[in-house]
This record gives C-alpha cells, sequence and structure tokens, in this order.
C-alpha cells in the first residue's frame, strides 16, 4: 500500500472562495491524490500534529495569517517542521508554508519592500533548478499564481534558491535533499486566482494596482502544478524505499 500525505492546513481561503472546500481539498485534488491518499491535520484550529510515522511525507499549506505573528500553532508547527527536516522526512510548503519551512530553517521572512504580488504571474527558474528534483524538467520561464504580502528575505544556511519573479527573489527554494517551499500557490486554478484578486479588489485599488488588468491576465498554470505533483511522485517513492 502507498503512505498518505499529512497535509498541514494552516488557514482557510477568503470567505467567497470557501464554496469550493479548504485549501486541502484543493491541494489534494491538485496533486492527483485520492481521498485516502492524505490525511489533514488543521493546527490554525488546535490540532496536534503526529508522528511522522508512516507517512510519505507532508505538504503545508497557505494561510491569511503572518508568519512574523508567531501565533502559538505556528510556532509549534515550524519546531515540528524543523525536526521533521532534520531527520530527512519529504516535506512541501506552500505560500505561507513556504515562509514557515524558512523560519524554521532559520531563515528570514517578512513584508516584501515591493508590496503585495498577486495575480498569474511569471517566475524565472535559476541555473540550480536544472538539476533539481521538481523543477529540473520545466521550462526556464512560467506563469503560476500568486497572493501574498510577506515573502522570504534570507533562505536558512544551506537551502538553495531555485526560481524569482520581478518582485520576489525567493519564489522557491530547496533545503537539503527532501524540503522544498514555493511562494505561488500551484493548487491554484483560475477559479481559486480570480476569486481572490475580486476579493482583494478594494486593497489593491488602494494599493495603486489595477484589479482589472489582474483579472484580465489570469491564465491557466500547469506547469506550477506539476511542481506540487512530481513532489507527490518524489516522496511516494523515497517512502517505498525507506520500507
Amino acid at each position: 500500500m502507498t503512505a498518505p500525505f499529512l497535509i498541514i492546513e494552516t488557514g482557510q481561503p477568503v470567505a467567497s472562495m470557501r464554496r469550493h472546500g479548504g485549501f486541502p481539498h484543493w491541494i489534494r485534488v491538485a496533486s492527483g491524490l485520492p481521498r485516502d491518499g492524505a490525511v489533514v491535520i488543521n493546527v490554525e484550529a488546535g490540532d496536534a500534529l503526529p508522528s511522522r510515522e508512516g507517512f510519505a511525507g507532508a505538504i503545508v499549506s497557505g494561510s491569511g495569517a503572518m508568519v512574523t505573528d508567531r501565533l502559538d500553532w505556528s510556532e509549534a508547527t515550524a519546531a515540528w517542521l524543523a525536526e521533521a527536516a532534520a531527520a530527512g522526512f519529504p516535506l512541501f510548503g506552500i505560500c505561507y508554508g513556504h515562509q514557515l519551512l524558512a523560519q524554521a530553517l532559520g531563515g528570514e521572512v517578512g513584508y516584501n519592500p515591493a508590496g503585495r504580488e498577486m495575480g498569474t504571474i511569471g517566475i524565472e527558474l535559476l541555473p540550480a533548478a536544472r538539476q533539481d528534483a521538481l523543477f529540473g524538467p520545466l521550462p526556464a520561464t512560467m506563469p503560476v499564481q500568486l497572493t501574498h504580502r510577506q515573502s522570504v528575505l534570507r533562505v536558512p544556511e544551506g537551502a538553495t534558491v531555485l526560481a524569482r519573479s520581478a518582485a520576489d527573489a525567493c519564489q522557491a527554494f530547496r533545503w537539503g535533499e527532501h524540503v522544498w517551499g514555493v511562494q505561488f500557490h500551484p493548487e491554484f486554478s483560475t477559479t481559486h486566482m480570480r476569486g481572490y484578486i475580486q476579493a482583494r479588489k478594494i486593497a489593491l485599488q488602494r494599493e495603486g494596482q489595477d484589479p482589472q488588468a489582474m483579472l484580465a491576465a489570469v491564465a491557466a498554470t500547469p506547469d506550477g502544478r506539476r511542481v506540487l505533483r512530481r513532489f507527490v511522485h518524489y516522496a511516494t517513492r523515497q517512502s517505498r524505499t525507506r520500507g
């Protein structure tokens, strides 16, 4: 039997998008996992993280919270992630999860000096990505779905930056051989991205951005989704080797 994945739920989608389910559902569908292929632990609601035993890997969701607030549940999750990473357990962080992994491993997270980054935006893969297990086969530039205000400002010691955008120097990193963080949302469809832009319309206008232009530019991001699926395949192979 294939070992299940642990999905660590750190927050909820914006209210207008919750009719489409929560982040764990979006992640499971995007990753191609069956219903019994994932166990969800809602750390934001106070769920305790389990032993790693019996799991192929863990995926950490996005959140409306800020890593720099160092909330109790977030700090407890960071400690669990640091221990798991040091043990060689496969981890994949998305947006908040990406930032939380970076902080847990000794990096720095803060507000992006370039401001909010939102919409379907192109990222550039760096030379190190060519030898990466997840990013290696992907094109040198590719569109991804983004919505964030905080970023990884300094990666942890020993981490390799794999991708960047015009507004964020760390769109993806790898730490060691089994830990990845991505600032973008591989689980977002065009419906999710448009819903987020609509939900943030007033804030975007106040910041001098053009939500209508963002909406018009939303497009599918299949290569972003491929990163998530490649992580699932990678961690599954590792699990079978460990077993």
